[in-house]
């Protein structure tokens, strides 16, 4: 089995990136989606969030409300430091439930946005990081292009980790400055790479 970090910033096509890779073979662990089942009403990190940010991260259905722990946390340090020290475990549990349930000789991506920011990377065990970039203009662009004002875009840009810290993790960079074509050869070359270890 071939473990495989997949991380790249907002707008970058790491999903893309993601997506091409399951079409050639590799199960993917999304740390998005499962980010999002593990605060599902029942879940226990949703009643840890509860504890810690009140009723007010609840919509009138008793599920989390996205927008309003964004509020919260989105210019508090320690707020967001408070919900990753209650997510990232339960995502870590559940990555390593699904990656116990893989064929002996699977290629398993888990697709970590936040890698580079977490400061954890070299402790999860990963035989390769692959890091997803495209120039900041080119990833303003596609994120207008999904209905982001370009003002959150670039907030949201300026938060996470810059292209020279992702870089100083990865094992492999793929440059999606490009159309869906050039990134589909880089995928093949990647894939090649990753299949021959």
């Amino acid at each position: 089995m071939l473990l495989v970090a997949l991380t790249g910033g907002i707008g970058s096509g790491k999903s893309t990136v993601a997506r091409m890779l399951a079409e050639r073979g590799a199960l993917i662990l999304d740390a998005d989606a499962i980010a999002r089942e593990v605060v599902e009403p029942g879940r226990p990190a949703l009643a840890r969030i509860v504890e810690r940010f009140g009723d007010g991260v609840l919509d009138a259905a008793g599920r989390l409300d996205r927008a309003a722990l964004g509020r919260l946390v989105f210019s508090d340090p320690a707020a967001r430091r408070d919900l990753e020290a209650i997510t990232h475990p339960a995502i870590g549990e559940e990555m390593a439930a699904r990656m116990a349930s893989a064929p002996p000789d699977a290629v398993v991506v888990f697709d970590i946005p936040l890698l580079a920011e977490s400061g954890r990377a070299s402790e999860r065990g990963y035989q390769a990081i692959v890091v997803v970039e495209a120039p900041t203009e080119v990833r303003l662009e596609r994120l207008e292009g999904r209905g982001l004002a370009r003002d959150d875009a670039a907030a949201r840009m300026a938060a996470q980790a810059g292209d020279a810290e992702r870089r100083a993790i990865a094992t492999h960079v793929v440059d999606n400055s490009g159309d869906e074509r050039a990134l589909a050869r880089r995928v093949d070359e990647l894939w090649t790479t990753l299949t021959k270890s």
